[in-house]
């Protein structure tokens, strides 16, 4: 993991402590699996920091683009499954 998470100087810190975690959500889901529920959680609270359909776009798309690991696939396979995502 040699990658930094793409954050906004406009959030307090509590605020990126939660969009952190969100990605690590996310790379939970590629590399061990994670509970729906769980993914879920995070992605709601990333969804009251990042409003913004463009600005989630731009930000999920950085991550991505570092992690090679798609936010928005593991949000799609969420809304699908109700069990364990795995990627």
């Amino acid at each position: 993991m040699d990658y930094q998470y793409p954050v906004s100087l406009d959030w307090s810190t509590d605020e990126v402590v939660d969009v952190i975690a969100f990605f690590e959500c996310v790379e939970k889901a590629y590399e061990k699996g994670i509970a729906r529920d769980k993914m879920m959680q995070a992605y709601k609270r990333f969804k009251e920091i990042v409003p913004s359909k463009s600005e989630e776009k731009q930000i999920c798309g950085e991550f991505e683009e570092m992690s090679g690991y798609s936010p928005y696939r593991v949000i799609q396979k969420a809304k699908e499954n109700t069990e364990k995502i795995k990627m």
